[in-house]
């Protein structure tokens, strides 16, 4: 069951990556071919790359969903609930996800809200190229999968989804 919070939508959807460089646009991609009628309790954010400041982002929600291209995918998608991690990454212009969670929690000294990470594949990052017909696979792929997600926003069933 989704809980409105007074200044915050109860779903984040983070998705990050450089429009300019081919498969990287994945994330962003997803989020603005997503359809509206999925975003009611939903936040859209995106950025060229995940920062410090985005752990302020994590506060008040109930699900977060981080949205990446990766040349490590093998398969299209890739789903998995995150865990906080401390390591360096905070001291660099690029955060993984779990850094960002780390963040949060030692910002606000609770744990933050479940947060989930799908990875679509990607091969090429050149500046100015387009998307190859992998990525846009995988990103037709994402957002039938997102559009699932969304359909049951609660921790339970992203948690089966990303054991499935």
């Amino acid at each position: 069951m989704i809980i409105p919070t007074m200044f915050s939508k109860p779903i984040l959807l983070l998705a990050y990556g450089n429009p300019s460089r081919g498969d990287d646009a994945l994330g962003p991609l997803l989020l603005e071919q997503l359809p509206d009628d999925c975003l009611q309790d939903v936040e859209l954010l995106t950025d060229f790359q995940l920062q410090i400041e985005h752990a302020l982002d994590l506060k008040q929600r109930q699900l977060v969903l981080f949205a990446d291209a990766s040349v490590a995918n093998t398969q299209p998608l890739a789903f998995s609930q995150l865990h906080p991690i401390c390591d360096n990454s905070y001291t660099t212009h690029a955060m993984n996800p779990a850094s960002v969670m780390q963040v949060y929690q030692d910002i606000e000294k609770v744990a933050p809200p479940p947060c989930f990470l799908l990875t679509m594949q990607a091969v090429q990052f050149e500046l100015g190229d387009g998307l190859s017909e992998t990525a846009a696979e995988s990103l037709r792929q994402a957002i039938i999968f997102v559009e699932k997600l969304l359909a049951q926003p609660t921790l339970t069933a992203w948690q089966a989804y990303a054991r499935a």
